[in-house]
């Protein structure tokens, strides 16, 4: 290994797009923020050292042996996550990144591309929710350190902001990747006149030192390795990585099924599968580790930790050879998790699919599994047993490896027929995770909170007349908007006792209930009584939901709110400790009692106060 001479930003990105430096298939995923970017541009101007490079010198007639990637570019965090591979380099010598590969790619994308993330608060799927963004400076600011720690203004921005931002005064934004053709003192002079910034010493100074950074000072430090083998790089890359980015086993995992697939690109079928898996149903946020984790247990591989022995090349040559079963195994295996109703937002441990994953494969189970009437009772006890497992805490944490270990054994043993519930339920409990609930768990879960990833499988469990299938929210009974305003439940005549407790239990399991998306949009900020009389067109059909959710007793206003709660939740804890088996009594339900009331009639308003 040998420190070369160092070179300019500008000369590092031009050997990137002519791919004399490429990324090897030991590499990581982009994972630096907007924010990560500009801090380092941010650096770069301030003349902060930012760490030298490592390279691998891939000799001639290796270059074929191995796969390479091109750096990100225009990164698109829904439709351009990944690097594309190079295809095919000849037996040209090349130069593949191991160490500063984050940094590079975030230089190039700052001076060459774009970073288009999804705004919050938008769907997915909305094409508006994700603007392309490229990297501006401003030539205005330059100050001392301010509240973020930084000295030059770099942002992120749409075209339409920067003109914004430029016409208001405010600012006058330069667009960065516009400083590559800016190549000399006279070119940075006529910029400054183009911007109408030339006698402006701050913006002379700023665009000055941008164009010193990138084409004068030469920046990229690195160091130069030639081995050729691929099991000395690993094991450097291993090294020098062990306190950078984020970077799992499963990149560097990854990287040997790349290295020892024949047929297949091991990155990108894998990256496939992932993109396809969190598309199904409303979305999940399954990772690669899961699929390579997946891998392991549907090859019946002994030991399934990650571990580079654990990818030796037989194993690998087995991933490839039954690849298409195994990912059909987990495509069948998310989309019942879909119809069960989960998504990302709601399933609580992504690992709880691959012993289902595992099922359907030992029985060469295919897609009409999910609908066939003659695996409706098969269908209903998986969900049973997933809702209890993602609903008891500790069960998917700790000890992850050996679980799947022997829920992998209990079903090849017992699941030729069915899924066998008490066969995994024994096993599970000799492990030390049990999916028996006493009183005090029941009690916790009737406190889950809106938005806990717990509350989900409870509420489908007590009430599965909701066809998961649809779209559906997690609905208020009581609107959040009146519960949350003290002034219009003082108003509606709450004591100061009753606000305490109603601010305490809008957002718990008994004021919440599943319904199908549009049936909550149009409920909105109704009173449960007013909805129900303008959803439902009979007294019996008004009856019967309020028994099947438990609402009995349904109020008109908001002052019965507090004896509605307690009431409902009592209901629902008998519910649920018959549907999970639990042994606490009946009688221990009805406790109501403390329950604040409404301001009696002779005593003063409180007023209007706010909060």
């Amino acid at each position: 290994m040998s420190f070369q001479t160092p070179i300019t930003i500008a000369s590092a990105l031009e050997k990137i797009h002519r791919r004399e430096y490429v990324l090897p298939a030991i590499q990581r995923e982009f994972v630096w923020s907007r924010d990560k970017i500009t801090r380092l541009y941010d650096s770069l101007m301030r003349g902060y050292p930012i760490g030298s490079f490592l390279m691998w010198q891939v000799h001639e007639g290796n270059s074929g042996r191995f796969a390479f990637y091109d750096f990100m570019r225009d990164y698109h965090e829904r439709d351009n996550a990944h690097c594309a591979p190079t295809g095919p380099l000849g037996s040209r010598a090349i130069t593949a990144i191991l160490d500063g590969q984050q940094r590079l790619t975030a230089l190039n994308i700052g001076l060459c591309g774009s970073f288009t993330a999804k705004l919050p608060r938008m769907w997915a799927n909305n094409p508006l929710a994700y603007p392309k963004k490229l990297l501006y400076l401003n030539l205005l600011h330059r100050g001392q350190d301010d509240d973020l720690g930084v000295e030059y203004d770099f942002r992120f921005l749409t075209q339409e902001e920067a003109e914004a931002g430029t016409e208001s005064g405010d600012a006058q934004w330069y667009r960065v990747q516009d400083m590559r053709e800016v190549r000399t003192v006279g070119d940075v002079i006529r910029t400054l006149q183009q911007h109408g910034v030339a006698d402006n010493a701050t913006a002379g100074d700023v665009l000055t030192r941008l164009h010193e950074v990138v084409h004068v000072t030469p920046t990229v430090n690195f160091f130069l390795e030639e081995a050729q083998e691929l099991d000395k790089v690993l094991n450097i890359f291993i090294r020098v990585n062990s306190g950078g980015a984020v970077l799992s086993y499963s990149d560097l995992l990854l990287s040997v099924a790349t290295a020892q697939w024949v047929e297949h690109d091991a990155r990108e079928t894998i990256h496939r599968l992932v993109d396809e898996l969190n598309a199904i149903g409303q979305g999940f946020a399954f990772g690669k580790d899961l699929v390579l984790k997946a891998g392991l247990v549907l090859l019946g591989k002994g030991d399934i930790r990650f571990k580079v022995d654990n990818f030796d090349r037989d194993t690998m040559t087995n991933l490839e050879k039954h690849w298409t079963e195994i990912e059909s195994a987990l495509r069948l295996g998310v989309a019942l998790l879909a119809d069960f109703g989960f998504s990302g937002v709601t399933l609580t441990a992504n690992s709880a699919v691959i012993p289902l994953a595992y099922y359907l494969h030992g029985r060469g189970l295919g897609d009409n599994y999910r609908t066939s009437e003659a695996f409706r009772d098969d269908r209903a006890a998986i969900r049973r047993w997933l809702q209890r497992s993602l609903m008891k805490s500790g069960v998917w944490g700790s000890g992850l490896d050996r679980l799947l270990t022997g829920l992998r054994t209990t079903l090849e043993k017992e699941g030729a027929q069915g899924w066998p519930t008490e066969a995994v339920e024994r096993e599970m409990a000799r492990q030390g995770k049990s999916l028996r609930f006493d009183e005090s768990e029941i009690h916790d879960l009737l406190d889950l909170k809106y938005g806990s990833k717990r509350l989900f499988p409870m509420l489908a469990m007590l009430y599965p007349g909701v066809d998961t299938r649809d779209h559906f929210h997690e609905d208020h009974i009581f609107p959040r908007s009146l519960l949350r305003s003290r002034t219009k439940l003082r108003a509606a005549g709450l004591s100061e006792d009753a606000l305490s407790f109603v601010e305490d239990r809008v957002d718990r399991a008994a004021n919440l209930q599943l319904l199908r998306g549009p049936e909550n949009i149009a409920k909105q900020a109704d009173l449960p009584a007013v909805w129900l009389r303008k959803h439902f067109d009979s007294d019996t059909s008004r009856e019967s939901w309020l028994r099947e959710y438990d609402a009995t007793g349904l109020p008109e206003d908001v002052t019965g709110f507090p004896e509605f709660y307690e009431a409902r939740r009592a209901r629902m804890r008998q519910r649920l400790a018959a549907v999970l088996g639990s042994a606490a009594s009946a009688e221990q339900a009805g406790d109501t009692r403390d329950v604040p009331t409404a301001v009696p009639e002779d005593e003063p308003d409180p007023g209007n106060e706010g909060l």
